[in-house]
């Protein structure tokens, strides 16, 4: 085997170790919550050998932390690709936030179980940098004219606490109610909703 192929191969296999201890992360955080969760109870999880664990992860809190900013990467990825304009950045940032949900029930049930201490260690945010981008995302609205001058800090967090409430709610209907999500969600925060709450931005 030459040096490329074998130094390709290891490469493979570090991906490989990490996706897994990575899925059995996000498996036992789910079942039984950060606290209660242990770096033993991850790795019983997998097929590796206990000290593999920490050539990726120095401790717990750095898997639960690579766990949460990977879902919410693909949820802000998501959400930024829905259309614009004035009833597309509500509807379409909500329709792709619960398909997403739809798609992958076993992350949103990690973000649901820890909820509380991913508030905690993310410093008040439902999920790391959302909130954040969410009222640039709003301030920008405002000043393109597609949206009323709400008060940004209340709607970007209302947004985010209806679509976490509604996301749990659409996965228990079968088959999973996106739809009905949206047009709800919509509904509350479109059709003047929005006009009603216009403040000065803060």
């Amino acid at each position: 085997m030459s040096p490329a192929s074998a130094a390709g191969r290891r490469e493979r296999t570090k991906a490989a170790n990490r996706a897994a201890i990575l899925a059995a992360g996000r498996e036992v955080f789910s079942a039984h919550g950060y606290e209660a969760a242990s770096v033993r109870d991850i790795v019983r999880r997998t097929e590796l050998a206990s000290g593999t664990f920490y050539n990726y992860f120095p401790d717990k809190s750095s898997i639960f932390r690579a766990l949460v900013e990977d879902c919410a990467w693909q949820a802000r990825r998501r959400v930024r690709a829905a259309p614009g304009g004035p009833e597309g950045f509500v509807e379409g940032g909500f329709r792709a936030f619960f398909a997403f949900i739809a798609s992958d029930p076993a992350t949103f049930a990690f973000l649901r179980r820890n909820l509380g201490t991913i508030r905690e260690q993310f410093e008040g945010a439902a999920l790391p940098a959302g909130v954040a981008e969410l009222e640039r995302d709003l301030r920008a609205a405002i000043a393109r004219g597609e949206l009323p001058a709400v008060d940004v800090g209340y709607c970007a967090h209302a947004m985010v606490a209806v679509g976490l409430e509604l996301g749990q709610r659409l996965l228990e209907r079968r088959p999973p109610d996106v739809e009905g999500a949206t047009r709800f969600a919509s509904a509350l925060f479109g059709g003047g909703g929005l006009e009603r709450l216009a403040a000065p931005l803060r």
